[in-house]
């Protein structure tokens, strides 16, 4: 799979691609990832890349002659253009479903917005796809970005070495539970002691406690995160 980060700040990413199962990957061909400066397509000495809004605001805006021009070199650069996303509090919610989705895109090519975001222009010329993973404020979209590599690069083949872990995780499969509870050595820890039926060695009942489990655990996060409802 390629992946392609745009970014006014690619030192961000150097240690994050080079970690663990993202650098194994990358090494073993599995996943191709590229980072570009967008500042590289600015024009004039300065290399500009924002401008403050007309009609008054606070901060500055992208400008969009550097980011589309960012894009379209970028998209040029294979024979089929990638998926592209735009990271912005205004997209649609990142779930795993929907990381699911972009995981069957062959290349995927990530937009990162910065200080109060993008020309509206940016949008209406590139027809992005527009993603939040979240309804909070960040600095910018660098680390939006990684959240979606780090998710979509645990479901292509090959990353994670045995993709069982991968279908047994929160949220994925047909009924997208939240893991329950786990355990491993030492039996006993500080008088809490691992769940009897997990040492039984009998398969079926610890499937069915786990999914029991699971189930439990989801219905908790449920109830928990009910949003509070006005009595007046």
């Amino acid at each position: 799979m390629r992946i392609d980060i745009l970014t006014l700040f690619p030192d961000m990413f150097a240690s994050f691609l080079q970690g663990s199962l993202l650098g194994l990957a990358r090494t073993s061909g599995l996943l191709d990832i590229c980072v570009t400066n967008i500042r590289d397509f600015a024009e004039g000495t300065h290399r500009q890349v924002d401008d403050r809004p007309f009609g008054g605001g606070p901060g500055m805006l992208l400008m969009p002659g550097p980011v589309v021009a960012c894009v379209e070199n970028v998209q040029d650069r294979m024979a089929a253009p990638g998926h592209l996303v735009m990271l912005t509090p205004g997209g649609r919610r990142l779930d795993q479903q929907l990381v699911e989705e972009l995981a069957r895109k062959e290349r995927l090519v990530l937009l990162c917005g910065r200080y109060e975001g993008f020309d509206q222009r940016v949008h209406d010329t590139l027809h992005p796809d527009e993603i939040s993973i979240g309804d909070y404020v960040l600095s910018g979209g660098e680390v939006a970005a990684m959240v979606i590599v780090d998710a979509v690069a645990r479901l292509v083949p090959g990353v994670l070495g045995d993709e069982e872990s991968a279908r047994q995780d929160s949220f994925c499969g047909d009924d997208r539970l939240v893991e329950g509870p786990q355990y491993t050595r030492p039996r006993e820890f500080r008088g809490r002691h691992v769940p009897e039926v997990l040492l039984s060695g009998d398969h079926g009942r610890i499937a069915t406690w786990r999914h029991e489990q699971a189930v439990a655990a989801t219905q908790h996060r449920t109830d928990t995160h009910q949003p509070s409802r006005s009595l007046s």
